[in-house]
């Protein structure tokens, strides 16, 4: 990934698409007006305004930029020139009707609905994308990189409806290759929309080869018992009726997949966590850890992450990215420059208002191994028969860890006790930078010559670049073109 920042690195704003080329060095700077320098920006616009920009991913390889719009997906070169498009509805659907319509029929009225993307990704080993979108309770489509060219929609079983929420934010994926061995994964989070009889909130998919195959989608493992796949029980909905995890990020690094999600706290009685008119709703930012070869989710792990800045704390996680530490920003983290480091954005206090005044937030980072020794510790203490597990979502009651005489290692993958498993202690990342008037939305970063760099968005449109010596080096207004 670090290759393709070298070159570029780009804004999605709404229904425009900016590139800034090329990229500043680490050397400090005065913040820039970019009616300015206007001459070094691409942009591209939609042809129809309505058709909001939702998610995009660029091909390492050669730079292309795929483009997920709402019934739209484009291909775009390096210079954001459309190479080609490809139309995902607008289509007669209702959200009520629920999968899979081939052998279920519904009986609600059909309207036309627009698509809105929900993920993006490439398939590198396969040449294709994957597009999902919000009709039919999330159906994918497998389309070729080079022209888009429809090679797959699988539809007619349950497990090919992917996510029932319509936000184009709802759905994450993280794709795990094996090799020429074996196949690769899908690996998807999403929230449910309190429909967990239908949609696990996570779940680890078969990706085959063949994009028309049947078993395409079909979850890695599942029998009576046993399934490569986590879901909210009712229980769950009785404490909390709101209750859904909203997954913010995902990743693989090493032998694991990670999520970073956001999702109300359980503690207090029946009426805690409510997002009534009369409670405020009380959230908690958290990274989910799980193994890739794990197909009972015997390694399922959540750790609490925040961020302390002058006594102020910021606990909601808005935005998150995985990158390499440098030479100089391993130094203050005590890892090595090629470690993998987490940027996280992150928001004032723990509580969600519907109409949230507060624009404070921070840019944090977290050392990926570090993190990794806390769970560690927290399974070396659990099978040791010490506390419980400590996960109030998908147990509800307290469970006692049990003890056993096992050596837990680095890439531990559970087994079929003491899981899945909650961290109780929260980790703490660094902060870089704070903003108090314009919140952070999002965060993109590379490493430049030994130096940690990374591009944060925010509220109003802006851009700013921030060093690993926690100054703001450019700024730039997407609004001024």
């Amino acid at each position: 990934m670090a290759s393709q920042h070298r070159k570029l690195n780009c804004l999605l704003v709404s229904c425009c698409f900016v590139f800034l080329l090329p990229l500043s060095t680490s050397r400090p700077q005065q913040p820039s007006i970019a009616s300015k320098v206007n001459e070094h920006y691409r942009t591209f616009h939609a042809e129809n305004p309505e058709w909001t920009f939702n998610h995009l991913a660029v091909d390492y390889r050669n730079g292309n930029v795929y483009l997920g719009v709402v019934n739209r997906i484009y291909k775009l070169s390096q210079e954001l020139d459309v190479l080609v498009s490809h139309q995902t509805g607008p289509e007669d659907d209702n959200r009520n009707c629920y999968p899979p319509r081939i052998v279920q029929p519904c009986s609600e009225p059909l309207t036309l609905t627009n698509n809105v993307n929900k993920m993006l990704l490439i398939d590198y080993r396969a040449n294709r994308l994957l597009a999902c979108g919000s009709l039919y309770q999330g159906i994918c489509k497998l389309l070729r990189l080079d022209d888009l060219f429809k090679l797959g929609e699988p539809f007619h079983k349950k497990e090919h409806y992917l996510s029932g929420v319509n936000e184009s934010d709802s759905v994450f994926g993280v794709i795990v290759s094996y090799g020429d061995s074996s196949p690769d994964k899908l690996f998807v989070a999403t929230a449910v929309d309190g429909r967990p009889e239908y949609f696990p909130t996570i779940s680890s998919r078969k990706l085959a080869r063949n994009s028309e195959e049947d078993g395409m989608f079909a979850y890695v493992f599942h029998d009576e018992f046993v399934a490569s796949m986590i879901k909210i029980p009712s229980d769950t909905f009785t404490v909390v009726p709101d209750f859904d995890i909203y997954y913010v990020y995902g990743f693989a690094s090493g032998n694991f997949v990670y999520f970073l999600t956001l999702q109300p706290e359980m503690g207090g009685g029946p009426a805690a966590g409510s997002s009534s008119a009369n409670r405020e709703q009380v959230f908690t930012s958290k990274l989910v850890r799980l193994c890739k070869d794990d197909t009972a989710f015997n390694s399922y792990v959540e750790v609490p992450l925040g961020c302390v800045k002058g006594g102020v704390e910021y606990r909601l996680l808005q935005a998150a990215y995985l990158s390499k530490a440098g030479a100089i920003l391993a130094r203050s983290l005590s890892v090595g420059p090629d470690d993998d480091i987490l940027y996280a954005v992150f928001s004032k206090g723990q509580k969600r208002r519907p109409k949230e005044t507060s624009q404070e937030s921070a840019l944090c980072v977290f050392a990926l191994k570090e993190i990794n020794e806390k769970i560690k510790d927290r399974l070396q203490s659990c099978y040791k028969g010490e506390g419980t597990l400590d996960l109030a979502w998908l147990k509800v009651k307290d469970i006692p860890c049990s003890s056993a005489l096992l050596t837990i290692d680095d890439n531990f993958c559970g087994l079929d006790m003491n899981a899945p498993l909650g961290v109780s202690e929260m980790v703490r990342g660094i902060p870089l930078f704070s903003e108090s008037n314009d919140k952070m939305t999002s965060v993109i970063a590379y490493v430049y010559k030994n130096h940690s760099l990374a591009y944060v968005g925010t509220k109003s449109g802006r851009l700013k670049k921030v060093s690993d010596h926690m100054s703001v080096l450019v700024q730039y207004c997407s609004s001024c073109l």
